[in-house]
């Protein structure tokens, strides 16, 4: 296995843990060290070693969560995949909406234990932490885009 390869393998695993399937963790992976004219659902799956269903979901997902673009070069017939100009700051702000999920989860647990102090403790710090990442978060991530 080549260095690429490996890369593609550890992706796959790492955005695995994040939520994507393995397969779309690995064509982030070989989408991040490929060339900008990015690749071909075939040609996806013969580097990867993945069936052509698999690929076509995971490419499906990359796609709808604006991780990658599909596009079609002048004269081709297939349509070509490459991350999207932003995807990481993109992806950021995709996973920035679950800070609100986890703040209302904690109210409804504060709810839920009325008066305990243990209790509420633990919920006041998840909801405290998350309302501070949903407030702070938007801002650094429009000073990173203003840096580039």
């Amino acid at each position: 296995m080549d260095e690429m390869e490996a890369f593609a393998e550890e992706a796959g695993l790492f955005y695995e843990r994040l939520g994507l399937s393995r397969t779309a963790g690995r064509v982030m992976g070989w989408l991040l060290t490929a060339d900008t004219d990015g690749a071909d659902a075939p040609q996806l799956c013969d580097a990867l070693g993945v069936a052509k269903s698999s690929m076509s979901v995971a490419l499906r997902t990359l796609e709808s969560a604006g991780l990658t673009e599909r596009f079609r070069r002048r004269g081709d017939r297939r349509d070509r995949y490459r991350l999207t100009e932003d995807v990481f700051g993109r992806a950021f702000r995709a996973k920035m909406a679950e800070f609100e999920q986890f703040t209302r989860l904690a109210e409804r647990g504060l709810r839920a234990v009325g008066d305990d102090p243990a209790r509420r403790k633990r919920l006041e710090n998840m909801r405290d932490m998350y309302a501070f990442m949903a407030e702070r978060f938007p801002r650094l991530l429009d000073e990173w885009e203003e840096s580039r």
